[in-house]
This record gives C-alpha cells, structure tokens and sequence, in this order.
C-alpha cells in the first residue's frame, strides 16, 4: 500500500494534544515494569513491522485466554507498532507507555477481554489520561472518572492503549491531523478518525469511537474496517463530551464482525445466546435501500452495493427494493436540525469562556443556534419520533436492510472528512448498523456497505453482518491480512 511506501518522519507530527512522547522511541522494552521481564516468551512475537498473526481480536483473546501470549508482549507490540507507524498516519492524540503498562495488572486472567487493546476516542473521559477534545479550549487536557464504557472495558480486563484522534469536539471544528492509511493524502473520515486509522493500521485491535452524525461508518468505509453503531441509548454515554444528545451514540471498529460482537458481550446486559445461530443467507429477507441522495453515488460505491446483492441472492436470500413511505419525511432535513439546535446549546459554556478557542464553525453554530430556534427543535424532535416507528414497522419484516456507507472511496486532501449523506438518516432513526468492509472496483482505497435493522434488533443485525462476511468472495471482501503495512 502507498502509506507502507513512504519514509518514516525523523520525528513526530504534532497535534492538538500536544507531542506524542511515545512516538520517538523505537522499542520500548526498557518501560516494562520489572514484574514483567522475561514474561512473554511462550510465543515469539514479530516485531512493528508485521502485525500480530491472528485475524480479528477474538483470535487474540482466545491466545491470551489460554496463555500462548502474555499481554505484556501483546502491548509492547502494539505500542512499539505505534511508534514505528504513527509518525505517518498519527491516528493517537496520547499514549504513554509508562500508563498502558501499569494498567495490564489490573483485571484477573478470567476476564473475558483480559489483556486485549482498545483505542479509546479522544472525546470519552479517562482517569489516567488528560482528554483533549482537539480543542484549544482544552489544551492543558481534563481528567475525571472514567466514562461508563471506558469503565466497562476495564472491568472486562481490557488495556487502554491510548485516546484516538478526532474532529473538534467530534462535531463540526477543525479536522484532526490523521492520515487514511491506505493512502496518507486522503482523508480517514471522521469525526472519529484516529480511531477508524488505529485499527486499519493494525495498531489497535479494537477502538471505540462515536456517531452523531456518519462518525462510525464514513471512516469505517473510508480506512476499510468493521465499525459498528448500536441502537441509540443501548450503552451509556456517561463521560462521553455531548454534541447533540439526542443523537449521540457510542461505536467501535475491529477486523471482523465477530470483533463487533466481542465488545457487545460486554456493553449489552442481553446474553449472547439470544441471537440467532449463524446457519447461511438461504431464506434471509434482505431490504435494498438506495437512499436518498443515491444519484450522487460514485462508481465504487455502485459496484461494492450491487456485489452485495449478487452476494445475497447467489446465497438463497432474497432482495427486495426498500421504499420509504411519504409520511417519513426529510430525514436529513430533520437530522440537521436536531444536530445543529442541539449542538448549539451543547458548546455554549466554551463559546462564552473563550468562543476564540473554538474553530469558527463551532462557534458561529453556537452564536446562530445553526439557524434553528427552540420550536424548530421541538417539531424535528416529534418527526424524528415519527419517522423511527414507521421505519421500524416498514423494515420490522426484513433480516437486515443494506445501503451505501459512503458517497465513494475516501476523498483527497485532510481539510474535510466526507459526506455524511448516507449515515445521517441511520443515527436520525436510531437504528443500529454497521459498515461491511470491502475492495474497491476501481480504487486502491477500500470501500463499505452498511448493513441496518429496526431499533433494539443489534444482535440479529450482526448475526446477518456474520453470514455475509462469510459468503463474499475473496474478489470483494477486504480481510484484516490485507490492511495497510502488511
């Protein structure tokens, strides 16, 4: 791949958050706590310049389960990866060593995430590491508890690697400085972009991220990842900064679907065991939505949705044209209002502490209220509630509806992070979806599909997002063995 192509920078890039101290160092054995030497020896590791030899993070998990790998060495090869890789992409906006260390004591060796990686989005709170926002108002970093769903993952035994970069505030401000790691001048998407180039530049195996608007899926589709969106209000956002509540959710990316369901065991209380087994497409009723918007597609995106199809039907599902009724109304229309009104009373206290410290965007959002007064946000808010339940009654009858994640494959140039166009109706609808990573039919870039379902319906969505990841042919699916630096 191109990025793999480049020379690496003598030194680190600078972002938001300040230098990243752990990029300058090439190895980083002399940080491992002395109760660590000599620990990992029952595998050999390679070091930064291939990545680990598992396929996703439950491949990793079941190693570290039964001991073949010791999570300090698992660790050290990430943040030695990090160091090696990062002055290209510059997916982290912190990471120190010395932290990530003295956190792999913690949980016992039967937790179910024990020793595994996660990225965590420089917008969620963590009590070991300052939180930046990419915001100059923030430039000295906030610490506090850990947010719900950084607590979660350390209670299921997870280390954090570090906070991911992002778009200001993760909303509408200044873009981070994160390259897409199959190609460094083109954009990863955002606003949660370090953590969609993290995974793909197998530096994490696992990140979370957030969606207010298409931040999951463009830069999913975008770096060629699994990214997920759960239904809105399943997991907490305590401790994550707000943009527009009412449509705030919580997501992740990893290498497979099976990735997405491991950090679902653990954020949904619903045992696992109330999804459907994995049996094949044969009978599956599959709604195909060419959004609104569909005339702007791009040749990638196209071909990767009507490979799809081929995909379902040479599978025994059945495709059926999805059509929205009238009474649904604008979607996108709705979205922006309810972000912009929203979002606007979100970063009024920043505004008035120091509205020069704010992107201009962000600030002008907050002097205009994005041009929307309080009954405009209150009639959005009822269409919204509108629109869900008939979206749920319509596709209520389906397996899974599929449509586009993107307009086409990742955009050149860093100043913009894509168009939120085919994602924004997803977060409006609260519907849970996820990107399916695929090869581009005429692009180096990897492209995505979505994959969406009514309301509360996540795990049978990911049952589906399983079967499908299983029928692709090698000619379409993107796997982890082909992402950057490989």
């Amino acid at each position: 791949m191109v990025a793999a192509n480049l020379p690496l920078p003598q030194q680190p890039g600078k972002t938001a958050g300040g230098w990243l101290p752990v990029i300058r160092l090439r190895r980083l054995r002399w940080l491992v706590p002395p109760r660590f030497h000599g620990q990992a020896k029952k595998m050999p590791i390679p070091d930064a310049a291939s990545p680990l030899p598992f396929r996703d993070a439950r491949a990793l998990m079941a190693a570290l389960a039964t001991g073949t790998i010791e999570p300090t060495a698992v660790v050290q090869h990430y943040l030695d990866r990090i160091a090696r890789h990062d002055p290209q992409i510059r997916a982290w906006a912190h990471v120190d060593p010395a932290t990530v260390y003295a956190a792999i004591h913690g949980p016992p060796a039967a937790a179910p995430l024990y020793g595994v990686p996660v990225g965590v989005k420089d917008v969620i709170m963590t009590h070991d590491m300052p939180t930046r926002y990419n915001c100059a108002f923030y430039s000295e970093g906030v610490q506090g508890p850990d947010a719900a769903c950084v607590a979660m993952l350390r209670q299921a035994g997870a280390v954090i690697l570090g906070k991911t970069a992002t778009v200001e505030l993760a909303s509408i401000g200044a873009p981070p400085a994160t390259h897409n790691p199959y190609a460094p001048d083109h954009t990863p998407g955002g606003s949660s972009s370090g953590s969609a180039a993290a995974v793909a530049a197998r530096q994490a195996p696992l990140a979370l991220g957030t969606q207010t608007g298409g931040s999951m899926l463009r830069p999913a589709s975008f770096c060629g990842v699994w990214g997920f969106k759960p239904t809105w209000g399943l997991i907490s956002t305590e401790g994550i900064k707000p943009f527009a509540p009412s449509l705030d959710t919580l997501g992740w990316f990893g290498n497979s679907a099976d990735d997405i369901g491991l950090l679902l065991d653990v954020f949904d209380p619903s045992p696992p065991a109330a999804a459907e087994p994995c049996t094949g497409l044969e009978g599956a009723r599959i709604a195909v939505w060419h959004m609104p918007g569909w005339d702007q597609a791009g040749p990638n995106t196209r071909v990767a949705m009507a490979q799809v199809v081929q995909t379902l039907r040479a599978a025994g599902a059945v495709t059926i044209d999805l059509v929205l009724p009238d009474g649904v109304g604008d979607l996108a229309a709705i979205h922006r209002t309810i972000m912009f009104a929203e979002g606007a009373r979100a970063f009024r206290r920043e505004y008035r502490a120091g509205a020069d410290k704010l992107h201009p965007r962000i600030a002008d959002m907050v002097r205009t209220a994005g041009g929307y007064d309080a009954y405009d946000l209150c009639r959005a808010l009822d269409a919204a509630a509108s629109a869900r339940a008939a979206f749920d009654d319509l596709v209520g009858h389906y397996d899974a509806v599929l449509a586009p994640s993107t307009l086409d494959v990742a955009p050149q140039g860093l100043g913009a992070t894509g168009d939120m166009l085919f994602n924004a109706p997803f977060t409006l609808l609260h519907s849970p979806c996820v990107n399916v990573p695929m090869r581009a039919a005429h692009s180096r870039l990897p492209i995505g599909v979505t994959l969406a379902s009514a309301r509360g319906r996540d795990r049978s969505l990911l049952n589906v997002a399983t079967r499908l990841e299983a029928a692709l042919p090698n000619d379409y699916a993107l796997y982890a063995s082909q992402m950057p630096f490989d």
